[in-house]
């Protein structure tokens, strides 16, 4: 039973899941006619429903769930928009990184080279690693902690950098 509130304007009941604010973009861009963003937008749906009806998958999809799935699609249009540049077709390359950029709006703001340096240091310095040996403690620690924002390439080389 839902909790009664005082304020009409209360922060708590106009929160919404990302999954509800993915909706609400997908009317928003029909609704614009922006090709680029309803195509961008219906994708990211597309991966929440496969996501939902999987053999063995949950029904209920969370934010973080959600924000995996977009860096995955993120990947696979930066990934495809290579392609097409070294095929010589910059006009879908540009559509797809055009993708990309609205499937970013949904990330949290990813961490600088400086930052993600310094919060790996932390990271190396908790877990008490001192060589390349200890990279793989010290990867599953931050690929835990820095998931979603920073890539897991960056952090892998911040890691290789300096412990190597």
């Amino acid at each position: 039973m839902p909790v009664p509130h005082l304020a009409d304007n209360c922060y708590f009941c106009t929160v919404m899941t990302l999954e509800q604010q993915i909706q609400e973009d997908i009317k928003a861009a029909m609704k614009a006619h922006d090709a680029v963003a309803m195509a961008a937008v219906r994708a990211v749906k597309n991966e929440i429903l496969l996501f939902k009806t999987a053999e063995g998958g949950s029904k209920d999809v969370t934010d973080a769930d959600v924000l995996k799935m977009i860096q995955k699609l993120i990947k696979q249009r930066r990934e495809t928009a290579q392609v097409y540049v070294d095929n010589g077709r910059q006009e879908l390359a540009d559509n797809e990184l055009a993708e990309a950029a609205v499937m970013e709006r949904y990330l949290p703001k990813q961490l600088s080279p400086e930052e993600l340096e310094a919060r790996v240091k932390e990271i190396v310095a908790e877990v008490g690693a001192t060589s390349i040996r200890d990279m793989g403690k010290v990867m599953g620690v931050a690929s835990k902690r820095l998931a979603g924002v920073a890539d897991g390439r960056a952090i892998s080389a911040a890691v290789k950098a300096l412990l190597g």
